[in-house]
């Protein structure tokens, strides 16, 4: 049985470091036996079916392929197009946040890092404003991302297991995802 997925890699094509091509990223995930592989934007985001194996699992195969083919290496989150379905429906700030540039979504590898943000949440943080999901945080910053104190936070909380992408981003590999279901 085919299942859809979407993988998120972190860090790969920020600034100068870690420049991985498309081009490449949908040749590695194509060698590694999966199919109708799309890249969406240039900061992999890569939507693709496979067989049905755990997501964890299919992140460390391409974590380590990467590794080894592309010379880069960086955490992959990998999602069922279930999954990621649940996390755009749990984002409980789409309705404050103005700008989706602005509405960012802490991807978490490992869901248990969520309860590290309990202390977070009772905090006061407005105009800024955080809630958190099953699979992912939501941070609304108002300012701008690299002006907001609340990101810094829900980052150092989840640590190394998170990655982000705007709500634009999102919405974009939704539409990935919902494209390779027709």
């Amino acid at each position: 049985m085919t299942s859809r997925y979407v993988a998120l890699m972190r860090g790969i094509n920020v600034g100068r470091a870690k420049r991985v091509s498309m081009a490449d990223l949908r040749t590695l995930l194509s060698r590694l036996g999966y199919g109708d592989v799309c890249t969406i934007l240039n900061s992999g985001n890569v939507v693709f079916s496979g067989k049905r194996e755990p997501p964890n699992r299919i992140g460390k195969r391409i974590e380590e392929a990467m590794t080894e083919r592309l010379g880069v290496s960086g955490r992959v989150t990998v999602l069922t197009a279930a999954e990621f379905g649940r996390v755009v429906e749990e984002n409980a700030l789409v309705d404050v946040a103005t700008d989706p540039a602005r509405l960012l979504v802490a991807f978490c590898s490992d869901a248990s890092r969520l309860k590290q943000l309990e202390e977070v949440k009772r905090q006061e943080w407005a105009p800024e404003a955080m809630a958190a999901g099953s699979l992912a945080a939501y941070v609304w910053c108002s300012e701008g991302i690299l002006e907001s104190r609340l990101l810094q936070v829900v980052g150092r909380a989840l640590g190394e297991s998170t990655t982000t992408r705007n709500w634009a981003t999102v919405g974009k590999v939704q539409a990935a995802l919902n494209s390779l279901e027709a």
